[in-house]
């Protein structure tokens, strides 16, 4: 039996900036990450667009919109420190369609708000800058930037092995025992002691608060956003992020043409219920992931309040004249053969049980643990004001002393 201060449960960005922080915060502290996969970043950090989010959409004086302004510039800084590639190529927001103007405008007055630095542009502007884009007018905001987070999440690992922690791979928690002197948390045929645990689980988050005691009234169910990559003599048909004007009815963001830190363009994600937590393919079922749902009353609730969206969604899932259809609103000069297989992601959406989808991040604790439940996008830009956040969470739950 291993025995550590601190075990943190989920190798992916948040699991990573929380461990990285306690151990500067208190050098000497024994940290443990204990990570399922072969390797870290396996799932949300590492299948996503790729966006440093300036924090536009999100509720004024929310922690979603706290940690995203926050997290933008800690994310810079923390490439700028570790040598990571990334740019800040400004996202450009366009509305497609008279009925869009008025929430564009909305959209601007919340960015406004939420202190972002935005720019309003006409049709013609929107057309200069970007030739290739159709649209009635859109919003510039000249923050947003690119960058690949699974490898700052391996740059953050390589940060508290530095500081003397322990990073183990392969290493499902199973079973967890909390008794009044610390937390017993068996991993394969071994068992690993801490006086205290943090769980960053992503997809099996309420799973891991299960197993801790925690009383949780809402279920992940899984969201999987595809996307396609545009050929090689498309890589600058965009100079900015080209973003639609959302729909407020959805947590989606919509397809939009994202240009990656390697180069090349994609195009997407949509968000079509996946019957597997860890589903990246049509195809794939998980039983017990679809008994869960299944049995969970807010699962219901939500399917049938956004039934008309869902059978959409799917249905651009399985025609991709269907999803080129979205593209081409602002993009028209695309077309099917333009549009090759890319790699899926899967979004961890918190429900309540009165089907209510949780927007915002949502903190569990025991006595000796504490849960990041729900982290909805824009987790990875804000997960070192998140880490931060927790690390001040746990130092006035436990009674740490920083040095």
């Amino acid at each position: 039996m291993a025995d550590f201060d601190l075990a943190v449960i989920g190798g992916g960005i948040v699991g990573l900036a929380t461990a990285m922080q306690m151990t500067e915060r208190f050098p000497g502290m024994t940290v443990a990450v204990l990570e399922k996969e072969p390797a870290l970043a396996r799932h949300q950090t590492g299948r996503n667009s790729g966006v440093i989010h300036a924090g536009v959409y999100y509720q004024p004086g929310s922690l979603k919109a706290q940690f995203c302004r926050e997290g933008v510039m800690a994310t810079i800084a923390f490439c700028r420190e570790h040598d990571i590639p990334f740019v800040q190529c400004g996202k450009l927001l366009v509305a497609t369609e008279p009925d869009e103007l008025p929430r564009m405008v909305a959209l601007y007055d919340r960015a406004r708000e939420n202190g972002i630095d935005v720019e309003r542009l006409d049709q013609a502007e929107v057309a200069r800058r970007e030739p290739h884009i159709r649209s009635l007018g859109g919003l510039l905001v000249n923050t947003t930037g690119i960058v690949d987070y699974a490898q700052i999440a391996r740059n953050m690992a390589d940060v508290v092995s530095e500081r003397g922690g322990a990073i183990f791979t392969s290493s499902e928690v199973a079973h967890i025992e909390e008794t009044p002197s610390g937390v017993t948390l068996e991993v394969g045929k071994d068992r690993i002691r801490a006086r205290n645990v943090i769980a960053a689980a992503g997809l099996q988050a309420d799973r891991i608060a299960r197993l801790s005691g925690v009383d949780v009234d809402f279920r992940i169910v899984p969201f999987r956003g595809e996307y396609y990559r545009l050929g090689a003599d498309k890589n600058a048909i965009v100079n900015h992020l080209i973003y639609p004007i959302p729909d407020p009815a959805l947590p989606f963001l919509g397809v939009h043409l994202t240009r990656m830190i390697g180069g090349y363009v994609t195009v997407g994600p949509n968000a079509v219920l996946a019957f597997a937590r860890e589903g990246y393919g049509f195809g794939t079922v998980n039983a017990r992931d679809l008994r869960e749902m299944a049995a969970f009353p807010g699962f219901r609730k939500v399917i049938r309040a956004n039934l008309k969206s869902g059978v959409m969604e799917m249905a651009n899932s399985l025609l991709k004249s269907r999803y080129l259809a979205l593209c081409r609103r602002y993009c028209p000069e695309l077309n099917l053969a333009d549009l090759s297989p890319y790699r899926s992601g899967v979004r961890a959406q918190a429900v309540l049980a009165d089907g209510t989808m949780v927007h915002d991040f949502l903190i569990g604790e025991t006595a000796r643990t504490i849960h990041v439940l729900n982290a909805p996008s824009p987790a990875a830009t804000s997960a070192i004001p998140i880490g931060k956040h927790i690390v001040g969470l746990a130092e006035a739950k436990f009674g740490w002393k920083a040095a």
